[in-house]
């Protein structure tokens, strides 16, 4: 399993939080089909993550797993804890309906990330059980794809968050105000 966490500023609850799931054999990156997937590890993957996220003023967590229901785990304790998740289920996508389930009971929006174009790929890759359940799906970009969904998801959840505040603020004021 590797992790890593962003805590600078993390006490703020402002700052928006953000979980990033990387499924099985993505801890190969680097020495796994570089042809397909590049030669970047995981590592310098999550250094890029965590570098891009601090940029931003957000904060992050970066977990990987091998295992189906460790991924599930994680998505429903990031209920309360998160304000969204970026997940490379990688081969879990065309598999994982405990995955797909796990998402839309949490209800946290979800950027869903894969390295290679699975639609360029092998027809069994061309399905994606999470496309469904996601606001997003960044395929085809590489490393790049990461740091694409941090910029969606913030951009996302920043304007949800400016929105259930005009709204708030509009049923603070009297209605004679808001005419």
């Amino acid at each position: 399993i590797h992790c890593s966490l962003l805590t600078t500023g993390a006490r703020d609850r402002q700052m928006l939080r953000l979980l990033v799931l990387h499924g099985p054999n993505l801890n190969l990156l680097g020495t796994r089909e570089p042809s397909v997937y590049g030669q970047m590890s995981l590592s310098d993957i999550d250094k890029s993550i965590t570098r891009r996220s601090g940029e931003l003023g957000i904060a992050v967590q970066t977990k990987q797993s091998n295992s189906e229901g460790e991924l599930v785990t994680w998505i429903q304790n990031a209920r309360g804890h998160f304000d969204g998740i970026i997940i490379n289920p990688a081969a879990y996508t065309h598999t994982s309906i405990a995955i797909r389930d796990a998402i839309a009971a949490v209800a946290l929006p979800t950027v869903e990330v894969h390295l290679s174009n699975i639609h360029q790929r092998e027809e069994f890759r061309h399905h994606s059980f999470i496309a469904g359940v996601a606001i997003g799906q960044i395929a085809g970009f590489g490393p790049t794809g990461y740091l694409l969904a941090l910029e969606a998801l913030t951009v996302h959840l920043g304007a949800k968050r400016s929105s259930s505040r005009t709204r708030a603020d509009v049923r603070k004021k009297p209605a004679a105000s808001r005419r």
